[in-house]
């Protein structure tokens, strides 16, 4: 994968040096641009680890996601049946799932949600460094210290979750249907809040129920002959 970034940033500083060369704008030219005002802030080494963080972050952390919902969903087929009832009455039995069509679908929407909630991609939140000696309720956070948000505590935490570790998707629906993940509902933050928080979120949010919602769509599914289902709550 680094030899890979290295070639496309290569060959991109290649094609500038052209005298019909057109710059796009991108990221990577952007960067580059950076690199050219001060090497010292941005050189091709720290744009490459740049382009491998942002490919790692963005694909394992979705493909994670999908297989616990596809899990979760195999382990009991009768959220699985529902959900492909829901896509039958609104899409249409083995067709792919629309952006526009999203809205649409609650069900879905709020197993991914569920998801997020009982096994979030990144269990531990990028962490924050304190600036100063600072109390919260009750603890002193000293200077200097690493602060790490528990995402994966928050989820199951039983004070604000009924049944913390049983996949509910039927928590979301309804009266619930308005917890979301964009830094609203502090119980719920797989992306983490604020000024650092994930600028995946978006692609994230499009790409989830896109892919989830055409595999169920698509495809019969069921579990291997003689595969029993486990329990995840230990997991």
């Amino acid at each position: 994968m680094e030899q890979l970034f290295d070639c496309m940033i290569s060959q991109r500083l290649a094609s500038r040096k052209a005298h019909d060369y057109v710059r796009t704008n991108d990221m990577l030219d952007t960067l580059l641009n950076i690199s050219e005002a001060n090497s010292e802030d941005m050189d091709k080494t720290k744009i490459q680890h740049m382009f491998l963080a942002l490919f790692a972050a963005g694909t394992d952390t979705t493909s994670a996601t999908l297989e616990w919902a596809m899990a979760e969903l195999l382990r009991d087929l009768e959220k699985l049946s529902k959900t492909q009832q829901e896509l039958d009455q609104i899409i249409g039995k083995g067709k792919p799932v629309e952006e526009a069509e999203i809205a649409r679908l609650p069900y879905l929407q709020a197993i991914i949600k569920e998801t997020f909630r009982l096994h979030p991609a990144a269990p531990l939140l990028l962490p924050c460094k304190a600036d100063s000696d600072v109390e919260i309720c009750g603890y002193v956070v000293p200077k200097g210290a690493q602060v790490f948000v528990n995402a994966w505590a928050i989820g199951r935490d039983p004070s604000i979750w009924d049944n913390p570790s049983s996949f509910m998707r039927e928590r979301f629906l309804g009266l619930d249907d308005q917890i979301d993940v964009t830094r609203k509902n502090f119980e719920l933050i797989p992306f983490g809040g604020g000024r650092r928080i994930c600028p995946g979120l978006p692609l994230a949010m499009r790409i989830l129920p896109l892919i989830l919602g055409s595999l169920i769509n698509s495809f019969d599914w069921k579990l291997e002959d003689g595969a029993l289902p486990k329990s995840f709550c230990e997991i």
